[in-house]
């Protein structure tokens, strides 16, 4: 399979082209880019420019880019109004948070990608029509802005009880979006399972974002490599090659503290997977 690396291993680190370079000698031919403004601050014409010129000399591809989850450099911590959600109920206070997204869109004029990866909600968010009504109206808008600029919107599976593989088709049914989805191999475990997930979105999926975990915290573990992992890997690439032309393996590790070597790591985690 085609092997891609999320950025979300660097998160708290600022995104330059050294970093990025030492991924391309390590052998990843791709990365996804994850929208965290202490790592990549889609709001830096500089910072944006600088890594497009890299990118247009290099041979490391932009595979997709991490929708932004909060407006602020430290992870939401400075408050609720820092939350980005595109379930935001009140129209006025929604549209800044789709503002904020097509920001991260307009990189795709510097830094083409294929992918923008965005969540239904937020980890742990309850039911609520409203929350249906008011993620429609703003992919509606973000998907004709995507579209403009060659990117494609993938909704993804998240641990909520607004995004599981059940709620993203009943998303579907109810407002005929027709929109894809990235396989969270991570967050389908925390749910009714991997298999069970991915047979409903099958269909649909064009990535992944493949890590394990307990089965109750979101705590993106490399899988066959880090303790407590719980996911069935031989199982989970069976699955996962049964349709491997649509999409690549998409590593979506986090970094721990205690691993000096995280690229050396995730090559690892590669070879693993590929092994089974």
């Amino acid at each position: 399979m085609n092997h891609v690396l999320s950025t979300h291993l660097f998160v708290n680190h600022r995104l330059t082209s050294a970093l990025l370079g030492k991924i391309q000698q390590a052998g990843i031919p791709a990365v996804e880019i994850f929208c965290a403004r202490q790592h990549l601050d889609y709001r830096d014409k500089a910072q944006i420019t600088e890594l497009g010129h890299w990118f247009r000399e290099s041979e490391l591809k932009l595979h997709s880019l991490h929708s932004p989850m909060y407006n602020d450099e430290i992870w939401g911590r400075s408050g609720p109004h820092a939350v980005v959600t595109i379930t935001e109920p009140v129209k006025s206070v929604r549209l800044h948070m789709v503002d904020e997204i097509k920001r991260a869109l307009e990189i795709s004029e510097t830094i083409p990608f294929q992918y923008l990866i965005q969540h239904i909600g937020v980890g742990g968010e309850e039911f609520d029509m409203r929350k249906f009504d008011a993620a429609w109206s703003a992919l509606e808008e973000l998907n004709l802005f995507a579209r403009g600029r060659g990117v494609e919107i993938l909704l993804e599976n998240i641990p909520n009880e607004l995004s599981s593989a059940e709620k993203l088709l009943t998303f579907e049914e109810l407002t005929h979006v027709g929109m894809n989805y990235v396989f969270d191999t991570g967050h389908a475990n925390m749910g009714a399972g991997v298999e069970h997930e991915f047979q409903l979105m099958k269909a649909r999926i064009r990535s992944t974002h493949v890590h394990d975990n307990n089965g109750k915290d979101d705590n993106h573990l490399s899988p066959m490599l880090a303790e407590g992992g719980t996911i069935d890997w031989k199982k989970t690439m069976e699955l996962l090659r049964s349709r491997e032309d649509r999409y690549p393996l998409a590593l979506e590790l986090k970094d721990r503290g205690d691993n000096p070597h995280l690229l050396d790591t995730a090559c690892q985690v590669f070879d693993r997977l590929e092994e089974q």
